[in-house]
């Protein structure tokens, strides 16, 4: 082993020595309460999977885990619709288009709890005054205190957020794009759609993929937004799974069956991941 490669060994250990104490650890002992009683504090007895099977008779868990997929698919088709469009404007010849850029990528920075707080002061009193202004009878009250419309309130602050970070990867994709491939299309009269289907679509395919991954995943993983906006109100109707898990496990003496919440979410977010991961990568071999 050369010198070189003892340094190299010295400065790995204490990085997977910090990992494996504050991750690897952690999650492990998080596996093992899952299968006891254990209240977060005082005794506990083991439990087997009774904790995994009351998972599936329980309507809060239940309806926490429709709310998230529901949440996480549609605001995951919304920003990549939106962040695809604007990646197309920014990477045309435009005016201040370095500028434009960076305008788009300032949400990406900013904390999404702050955003959050933001955009509730916005829904609760700006505009129910502009619904008042305008006599709209929906928009004269919050929305976020309504049942029936306060996830899509969340739906719309985190994808004003995240679009950003996906507009990054689309114009990241699109500079990959040869020139001549454009030339030779507006040659043989290929429309604006034609050539976005037949070339940019399947040229940018990979980073699609990893967009939509990233997205779902993240989104199925929502807390603070919704925190900052509804703190899962009205009642429970928008508590995610993440919300469930904090609430009964560090607020609610449920550690134990908590976290058998959260290794049934993690083994479904895993699923879900490479799921959608090979079926888009089978498509892209479509193209």
């Amino acid at each position: 082993m050369t010198q070189s490669s003892k340094a190299f060994y010295w400065m790995a250990v204490p990085a997977l020595v910090l990992f494996v104490t504050l991750h690897t650890v952690p999650a492990l002992t998080g596996v093992f309460f899952s299968f006891t009683d254990y209240a977060g504090y005082g005794k506990w007895n083991f439990v087997g999977l009774e904790n995994y099977l009351s998972l599936f008779k329980d309507d809060r868990v239940l309806s926490s885990y429709s709310f998230t997929f529901l949440f996480a698919i549609t605001t995951t088709v919304v920003v990549n619709i939106l962040a695809l469009g604007l990646a197309l404007l920014l990477n045309a010849k435009i005016k201040f288009q370095t500028a434009f850029r960076g305008l788009f990528f300032i949400p990406n920075v900013l904390a999404i709890l702050i955003i959050g707080y933001v955009f509730n002061f916005i829904f609760s009193n700006s505009l129910p005054l502009l619904g008042q202004w305008l006599g709209i009878d929906w928009l004269s009250t919050s929305i976020l205190a309504n049942e029936d419309l306060a996830w899509l309130g969340i739906v719309a602050v985190s994808a004003w957020q995240a679009i950003a970070f996906s507009v990054i990867l689309y114009l990241a994709g699109l500079q990959t794009i040869p020139a001549e491939l454009y030339e030779a299309a507006g040659l043989d009269g290929a429309s604006y759609w034609r050539q976005f289907s037949s070339i940019t679509f399947p040229m940018i395919g990979a980073f699609f993929t990893i967009n939509m991954v990233l997205s779902l995943k993240g989104f199925l993983q929502a807390f603070d937004q919704i925190v900052a906006l509804t703190n899962g109100g009205p009642g429970t109707a928008t508590e995610s799974v993440a919300m469930v898990i904090y609430r009964g496990g560090f607020q609610g003496g449920e550690y134990g069956y908590q976290m058998a919440n959260s290794v049934v979410y993690l083994l479904v977010i895993v699923a879900v991941s490479v799921i959608q991961l090979r079926t888009l990568q089978r498509k892209e071999a479509d193209f």
